[in-house]
């Protein structure tokens, strides 16, 4: 009777096999850099200050409706916004849920002093900036801490557009913007956060590169008309 390939040669059946620990590897790689690639095509196609109201598209005119309405879309249509938003869930924060109100407070303070003190030069740019922060802070470059004021100053920037509203459209909108900056936190810190956990070190390091590189490309482009 002819041997079968495991009797005549045992490791033969396993020549072909991808070491468990590269395995892993190659499957992991995926999850965490597909935000930032996924994100990759609308950055570059729109400049960090893209962000719109939801109300221009359909010209509605300032109001309690629009003013929802247009909180609620103005973070996910600005993609430094967004791509910022959703990237807070790589960094490896310990205390998601503290860290959600926090950030929420810290961008409600950044609204009301925008609309307090509007005009400040170069916020475009520092919001473009700080989408390269969170690749630092991937990288173990800089502490988780220096998020804190980068979403004090996305909510500064946020303000801008609801400047000589009523105060009840701007009350709506800045309703939207917690609604929204909220939910996006929370799949952040959710399903982005698990990626990072089942990440290895080379996809990791990839992922915050990709960041560092996109948020530099737009402070330039926000700095270089």
């Amino acid at each position: 009777m002819k041997p079968t390939l495991s009797a005549a040669n045992p490791g033969a059946a396993n020549q072909g096999a991808t070491p468990p620990a590269k395995r892993a590897a190659i499957q992991s790689l995926p999850l965490p850099v597909a935000l930032p690639l996924l994100l990759a095509l609308p950055l570059l196609l729109a400049g960090p200050a893209s962000a719109h109201h939801l109300m221009g598209y359909f010209h509605m005119t300032p109001g309690p409706l629009a003013g929802l309405l247009s909180g609620l879309a103005h973070p996910i249509l600005g993609p430094d916004h967004l791509l910022f938003l959703l990237a807070i869930g790589l960094v490896g924060i310990v205390h998601p849920f503290r860290w959600v109100l926090g950030l929420l407070g810290c961008g409600l303070a950044g609204n009301l002093l925008g609309l307090a003190l509007p005009g400040l030069t170069f916020v475009e740019p520092l919001v473009a900036l700080s989408v390269a922060l969170t690749g630092l802070v991937l990288a173990r470059r800089l502490p988780a801490a220096v998020l804190v004021p980068a979403f004090l100053l996305h909510g500064y920037a946020l303000s801008g557009s609801v400047l000589g509203w009523e105060p009840t459209p701007i009350g709506f909108y800045l309703a939207g913007l917690l609604i929204s900056q909220g939910l996006l936190l929370a799949v952040a810190l959710t399903a982005v956060r698990r990626w990072r956990q089942s990440a290895s070190s080379g996809a990791l390091s990839l992922t915050a590169g990709l960041l560092l590189g996109i948020g530099l490309a737009f402070t330039w482009s926000a700095v270089v008309p």
